[in-house]
């Protein structure tokens, strides 16, 4: 009897742990603002709204990118941030991915450095089109800044390099 009282303890000293982790990952009020951010007007899409490929190893897809008007404002005369260029504070990058003819996430960078969720200088998340979480802004980019920082430098962004 009290080897199950002491296994039962353990057992439930792990489950709260491992709840508590998962948990830490996520911020429901920045995924909301962030989300929010993405569905508001005064985006322009880069290479006019085509249809861009995904290019190997993305694990976007076929997609559409689009930027606030911050974001714009730090492109160059092609439409692109040049090489060891950084995008201003407030630059908002979504990425509109497609599955077959219709959006099925949205991507998001929001470049804020002093924000909590912030990792290497943007907060990072992915949203279903009914707005559900798929990737929380709390995860600070974990699983997005490795591939993000290739070279060349263009502030964590890939599009430019690979399109």
């Amino acid at each position: 009897m009290k080897k199950s009282i002491i296994a039962f303890c353990l057992t439930a000293v792990v489950f709260i742990s491992f709840y508590s982790c998962n948990k830490d990952d996520e911020d429901p009020d920045a995924d909301k603002a962030l989300y929010d951010a993405t569905k508001s007007g005064g985006y322009t899409f880069y290479q006019n709204g085509n249809l861009l490929t995904g290019a190997s190893p993305s694990p976007h897809g076929s997609f559409k990118l689009r930027f606030n008007s911050t974001a714009l404002a730090a492109l160059d005369s092609t439409g692109e941030l040049s090489a060891g260029k950084n995008f201003p504070t407030g630059s908002i990058i979504v990425k509109d991915v497609y599955s077959g003819s219709n959006i099925s996430l949205y991507a998001v960078m929001q470049k804020d450095p002093s924000n909590k969720n912030s990792g290497s200088g943007w907060v990072w998340a992915e949203y279903k089109t009914d707005g559900s979480v798929a990737f929380s802004a709390g995860k600070k980019g974990d699983g997005c800044t490795g591939c993000h920082s290739g070279t060349p430098n263009r502030d964590f962004t890939r599009t430019f390099d690979l399109h």
